[in-house]
């Protein structure tokens, strides 16, 4: 059995409690409140423990809104980063809770995230599936969420280059630069090759430069 010999208003809404054995531990008043802690109190450690758990739970759930007043998190993401700082079990629990509330939603942190890398950034597919998976996002998750933008890429795709690049498709080493930053942004080959001939037709002034013939057949 543990018995509270104290318990005394520290700082803030932090409370010290003492213990008949001289130890000393820190709780939030909501805790002390709940749990009715007060001196001459005796308990089973096993009490005790559960306390210290709800306490720790406490801190960890408010660290958790806290990061999600600022940005959406995935749930892997949010996971790590309680987890430098909490034991597993309350970050399991933690979890579990903000599941519960909605405030972590894979699905909708991922239509977001497409959102942006395609719509915003330009990112073409495989660009944005690799920053989605860096987020901790499943595979089902953001394909599903990048599906709604399956349609749509060459035109996404040759606004960019008429935008962004054209200017620097003026020979050779140029249009491999071009090609270059397009496979980066993560776009496939094929329609770079298909979005860079038709702006070779369209614009055909810049292809008077000699290599391109054999640039486009490269691609």
């Amino acid at each position: 059995m543990l018995k509270i010999t104290g318990v005394s208003k520290y700082k803030g809404s932090t409370y010290m409690i003492e213990f008949e054995e001289g130890e000393t531990a820190f709780l939030n008043y909501e805790i002390v409140s709940a749990y009715g802690l007060r001196a001459g109190l005796d308990m089973p450690e096993s009490a005790w423990e559960k306390i210290v758990f709800d306490n720790e739970f406490r801190k960890a759930k408010e660290r958790a809104l806290y990061l999600l007043d600022y940005r959406d998190y995935s749930y892997v993401e949010l996971y790590k980063k309680l987890e430098k700082n909490y034991s597993e079990e309350i970050c399991d629990a933690v979890m579990d809770k903000m599941l519960e509330l909605g405030t972590v939603n894979d699905r909708r942190y991922a239509q977001g995230l497409a959102r942006t890398y395609v719509e915003v950034r330009k990112y073409g597919y495989y660009r944005a599936y690799q920053q989605m998976r860096q987020k901790g996002l499943t595979k089902p998750i953001i394909e599903e969420a990048l599906e709604e933008y399956s349609e749509g890429t060459y035109e996404r795709l040759y606004e960019l280059v008429e935008r962004k690049y054209l200017r620097y498709l003026d020979g050779e080493k140029g249009d491999i630069k071009v090609k270059n930053a397009l496979v980066r942004l993560g776009y496939s080959y094929d329609i770079i090759k298909e979005v860079l001939a038709d702006i070779k037709q369209e614009y055909g002034g810049y292809t008077e430069c000699g290599g391109h013939d054999r640039l486009f057949a490269e691609l």
